[in-house]
Formats: C-alpha cells, sequence, structure tokens
C-alpha cells in the first residue's frame, strides 16, 4: 500500500512544472556565436527535400533594410537550388517586440512561414527583461499555436555601446533575456553582434565612422545600421550557423513545448483588432486606396482611417489588462482626450514629436493595468488645440517659416488597428 501512495505522490510532484512554475530570474548570458539548442529540422528537412519554404523576417530597421534579410533569402536560394524560396517581409524600423507581438498575424503567420527570424535585440535594447520575456513568449507561442512545425531562430544585432558586455564575454541585457527565453524553448540563436566586437578587436573592423578606413571594414556610420559590408558579414555569420544546425538537423514537434510557460504573464493573448466604421463618431474617414498615407502604409496597417475636425470620437469596449492603438505621428497630427470607463486622462496626449518631419508608424497606450475580467470602455476625442510644433524646430531650416506653413498645421488623428491584451467586445 505504501508503494501506491508513494507511486501517487511521485505522480503529482511530476505533474506540478506543468501547472505552475517560478518566475525565472534575470542574469547575464555568456556570448555565444551560435547557439543550435534544438535546430531548425523542420525547415532543413523541407530544403533538402526541394519544397517550397517560406521564411519570415519580423523585426526592426536593420531587418527592414535591403540587406542581411534580402541577402539570406539568396543565400538560401543558392544553397538549395532545387527547393522555392518565398520571403516574408515582416520588419518595421523604429519598433520593438512590444509591438512584434501584436502584429505577427497580420504580418508574418498568415502567410504560413516554415522559419521564423526574430530581430529585436537592438530596439529592446531600453526595456526590462521581464518585458521583453513578455512579448518575445507571445511570439513564439502565438508562432507553434498556429503551427507547431514552424522553427523559430533569434539573431542578434550589433549597435555601438554593446561592445563592453560583449569584450567581457557576455550577451547584453536585452541579448541576455533572450537567451533565457531560448533556453526554455529550445529555440536556436545566431549573435551577430559577437562577430562584430571580435572583428573590431583584431583590428579588422570599425563600428562607426563617417569616411571608410583603410584596410578594415566600414561597419556603419550611426553605430546602429550597418552599411552593405556589415550586412554581408551578418548572412555569412547566419550562413554558417545553417550549416552547422544542417549537420545535426533533425525534424521537431514544439507543440509539446507549450505546456510550460517561461512566465505565467505572457503576451500570447495579443492581437491586432481592426478599426470598424461602428466605433466612430465625428468627421472620420476610410482613407482612399489612392491617398498617399493609405498607399504608404496600408500594406502594413491595413484600412486607415482619418479625422481632422475637434470632437471627434474613437470608442470601443474591451475586456483584458491593456490596450493601445495603432495608429500615425505626423507633421500635422493633432493631440487627444483618452477616457478609460468614463475617467479622462489628466494629461493631452499628442501624436506629433520631435521627429515629425514626416509621418511614421506609432502606437498609442490608452488603457493598461486595468482589471483583465472586467469589460472596459475607452473613447479617445480630438482635442481643439494642435499640439505645441516647436519640438521639431531643430530639424527644420528656417524653422520661424516652415511651422507656419500648412505640412505643420492640423488636428488629425490617423489610425487603424485596436492592438489588445484580451478581446475587442461588441
Amino acid at each position: 500500500m505504501r508503494s501506491v501512495f508513494a507511486a501517487m505522490a511521485l505522480a503529482l510532484v511530476a505533474s506540478l512544472p506543468a501547472l505552475a512554475t517560478a518566475e525565472p530570474t534575470y542574469h547575464a548570458v555568456p556570448a555565444e556565436l551560435v547557439k543550435p539548442r534544438d535546430g531548425l529540422g523542420n525547415v532543413l528537412a523541407k530544403l533538402e527535400a526541394g519544397e517550397t519554404v517560406r521564411v519570415a523576417y519580423l523585426g526592426g530597421s536593420i531587418t527592414a533594410a535591403n540587406g542581411w534579410r534580402v541577402k539570406t533569402t539568396a543565400w538560401l536560394k543558392q544553397k538549395y537550388p532545387d527547393a522555392t524560396i518565398e520571403e516574408i517581409h515582416a520588419a518595421i524600423g523604429g519598433t520593438g517586440s512590444d509591438l512584434g507581438v501584436f502584429r505577427l498575424e497580420r504580418d508574418a503567420l498568415r502567410y504560413k512561414p516554415d522559419l521564423l527570424f526574430v530581430e529585436f535585440a537592438v530596439n529592446d535594447g531600453g526595456a526590462s527583461p521581464d518585458r521583453i520575456w513578455k512579448a518575445m513568449e507571445g511570439i513564439v507561442r502565438q508562432t507553434w499555436a498556429a503551427n507547431p512545425k514552424t522553427d523559430i531562430c533569434f539573431v542578434y544585432t550589433f549597435r555601438v555601446n554593446y561592445e563592453e558586455p560583449l569584450r567581457q564575454g557576455e550577451c547584453p541585457q536585452a541579448a541576455s533575456a533572450m537567451e533565457l527565453l531560448a533556453d526554455h524553448y529550445g529555440i536556436p540563436s545566431v549573435n551577430f553582434a559577437k562577430k562584430i566586437v571580435e572583428l573590431e578587436s583584431d583590428g579588422k573592423l570599425v563600428f562607426q565612422s563617417d569616411e571608410p578606413t583603410e584596410g578594415k571594414t566600414h561597419f556603419s556610420t550611426d553605430g546602429v545600421h550597418p552599411l552593405d559590408a556589415g550586412h554581408e558579414i551578418y548572412t555569412e555569420v547566419l550562413g554558417d550557423a545553417i550549416e552547422q544546425m544542417a549537420s545535426n538537423a533533425r525534424p521537431v514537434d514544439h507543440q509539446v513545448k507549450l505546456t510550460t510557460p517561461f512566465v505565467q504573464d505572457h503576451w500570447q493573448a495579443a492581437k491586432m483588432v481592426p478599426i470598424t466604421s461602428e466605433m466612430l463618431s465625428g468627421d472620420w474617414k476610410a482613407l482612399a486606396e489612392d491617398d498617399t498615407l493609405q498607399r504608404r502604409f496600408g500594406n502594413r496597417m491595413g484600412q486607415i482611417y482619418e479625422a481632422t475636425e475637434p470632437g471627434s470620437k474613437l470608442t470601443f469596449r474591451f475586456r483584458g489588462s491593456s490596450a493601445k492603438l495603432y495608429d500615425l505621428l505626423g507633421p500635422d497630427g493633432g493631440q487627444v482626450i483618452i477616457s478609460v470607463d468614463g475617467k479622462p486622462r489628466e494629461k493631452l496626449v499628442p501624436r506629433f514629436d520631435s521627429y515629425c518631419t514626416y509621418h511614421r508608424i506609432a502606437t498609442l497606450s490608452v488603457a493598461g493595468d486595468v482589471d483583465p475580467e472586467a469589460t472596459h470602455e475607452v473613447t479617445i476625442e480630438i482635442h481643439p488645440d494642435q499640439p505645441d510644433r516647436q519640438p521639431v524646430a531643430f530639424r527644420l531650416k528656417n524653422p520661424e517659416v516652415e511651422l507656419k506653413t500648412p505640412k505643420y498645421q492640423g488636428t488629425n488623428v490617423r489610425a487603424s488597428q485596436i492592438l489588445v491584451l484580451g478581446d475587442i467586445v461588441p
């Protein structure tokens, strides 16, 4: 009888990790050029068999550039000439994993990738490990919930100031946080930044310079965005890593890995929900297909709605822990009054900042740290006064004149989607 109870006790203990896990503790991780972990066995099998393979690249401006992304696709086509390689461009400059997790389905997963590269180590450089874990784990879990045979690979790019920890043999904070998550899920990683620092230490590369240095690789002019030679190094490192993983490749069903989360409050539930006409009041209009902003941003944002008149409102209800607006900042941007459950925020929120000599994609946090089990109502209303344009003045040749031109006038708000951790309630 005692042995029966002992067996039952052991079975209960064995089941506990799947139900609850201790929250992880951050620590710096040793930097390695390649960590194969569970490898890329699924996609390599399809490549070797000459099948159609879709490769998605999720990241920021370093990936959005026609650099390592384009070069890696070309390398795969050359390495596996019998396979058909289709590239999924899912990168947006100036964005991190906190947006990537919300746009993952729209920009990557709906195209059914066989391989997903994730590049956010630079743009997540200022984020806490906890925030990185929530968003990056959401990306991992959404991907494998959609298709447990999709392989994922984390890549870590370089920026100036990352060299010090790397010279000490450690990953910078963002990459260390991602490595801890990658260990949990068996995700392979490739550390481009480590190679860049090694080359600089050997006297073969200059991190940042306006002019080439004779006999040395000119990596960048700004310390972040590689020139072509820098992208070539990234591609060579990644190609070597893929060949290394190919030598011991085995297909893996990633479904079983979803049993035990890394952090309990991960963002797998993150989603992007289109704005509908029922949510709008005032002078909102759907931009036409031939509108300049719709043509420029519609591929990423979907249908963009625009309002120019004060008092125009966007109202929606959601159940969950947070909600954001996927919108545009621009030189003619207005400012908004945000109310949650009838309580207006104390300060107005401008849709304009010191970079707004042009329009760009942004997110507006409208509700956070709310009761995730309750239904919340959010209202975003255009304020009558346009925001102060002086923050952008230092970028202009003649600010006194330019800030009075039509380009910098208006109370315009443009948005397309609601980013919600939870669900929109009709």
